[in-house]
């Protein structure tokens, strides 16, 4: 919409003049400022609808010598968990009033990490977002200093940055706990790839809770994330004589079910399986599948509190931990005895 009578653009100013406070005021309005009372933020939030005012940015960002925009550095992003965090990351970028620069990696080696860094430096970004749970990415941080705040978003990470982590031991060790509770003594673990942390972290989760209740931890087998590694998994892990299995995310869980079902295995009659993520579909594989729900949303606004804190605050570095949630459906149930044996 224009101003009637010159063509232009509405401009804070106009605001100010339609709402019938100042401009000062309209700024706190549009800034999300807490010292604007309810009826004045209404008649301000109706002034700009009436002139369809849209704050401009570039000019703001002069004023601010920021860009108001943050850089998100990811990989694996095809996957559910990276996906869903960067979603959640972005979504709490947004509603902050932040635009966001997404930097996805093909692989994940120094060279790269390092190269997306660059990038967000030269974007003048007011802060970055790691979402890379790898080995490779710690040590790249180590030795970069891109001169805004950092959060590593998902895993513990590099303790000279912020964080904004999910307890991936905790839950790990819900699933295994829940196990056991059922009377299972020989749980496997599926693991994803070693040098991802969430992998690790989850791996330690399940030996601690086994080692903790006097059981052994030596049933683990490494997989990919994908459903295809899973299910190739599949003949090794009933071999194995596990009467339970705890796997790294809901995708490989899905390929072992598939695996199970065309060797005449019944879950969770034979064998109980608890996946990790909580993926929608996971509430419809056959069976329904018990799994641990990481909440991305939450985890999105942590990382993004985190990172203004440090920006508009001078916050020192901090760290934040979600608590995922095991949820039980049907693909858990108590062992078979000794005597019924799984089919040939």
């Amino acid at each position: 919409m224009t101003i009637p009578g010159n063509g232009r653009l509405p401009r804070l100013e106009d605001v100010a003049l339609r709402a019938g406070v100042s401009h000062q005021t309209v700024s706190r309005v549009v800034n999300n400022h807490p010292n604007v009372s309810a009826a004045t933020r209404t008649k301000v939030e109706a002034a700009i609808a009436d002139l369809g005012y849209r704050r401009n940015t570039a000019a703001r960002s002069l004023v601010t010598r920021r860009s108001h925009t943050i850089g998100v550095l990811g990989s694996e992003l095809s996957q559910y968990g990276p996906a869903k965090t960067l979603l959640g990351v972005e979504q709490a970028a947004r509603d902050a009033g932040y635009f966001v620069s997404i930097a996805a990696l093909r692989t994940v080696t120094d060279a790269a990490i390092a190269d997306a860094l660059q990038h967000f430096q030269d974007q003048s970004v007011d802060g970055i977002a790691v979402l890379v749970p790898h080995s490779h990415t710690l040590q790249v941080l180590s030795e970069f200093n891109p001169g805004v705040p950092v959060v590593t978003v998902g895993s513990a990470g590099n303790t000279t940055v912020s964080s904004a982590v999910v307890d991936q031991q905790r839950g790990a060790a819900a699933a295994v706990d829940h196990l056991i509770a059922q009377g299972h003594q020989a749980i496997a673990h599926v693991a994803g790839p070693a040098d991802w942390i969430d992998s690790s972290e989850r791996a330690e989760g399940w030996r601690s809770a086994l080692l903790g209740a006097g059981l052994d931890a030596d049933l683990l087998l490494e997989g990919d994330w994908s459903a295809e590694s899973g299910f190739v998994l599949g003949p090794a892990l009933l071999a194995s004589g596990a009467t339970a299995i705890f796997v790294a995310n809901d995708q490989m869980a899905l390929g072992l079910l598939r695996a199970f079902t065309e060797a005449g295995v019944r879950v969770p009659e034979d064998v109980s399986i608890v996946g990790f993520d909580d993926q929608p579909e996971s509430g419809y594989f056959s069976p329904p599948l018990t799994t641990v729900r990481q909440d991305f949303e939450e985890l999105g606004r942590r990382c993004v509190d985190a990172m203004l804190r440090e920006i508009e605050d001078g916050a020192a570095v901090s760290s934040s931990t979600v608590i995922p949630e095991l949820i039980i459906r049907a693909s858990t149930a108590a062992p078979r005895t000794a005597e019924s044996g799984l089919p040939d």
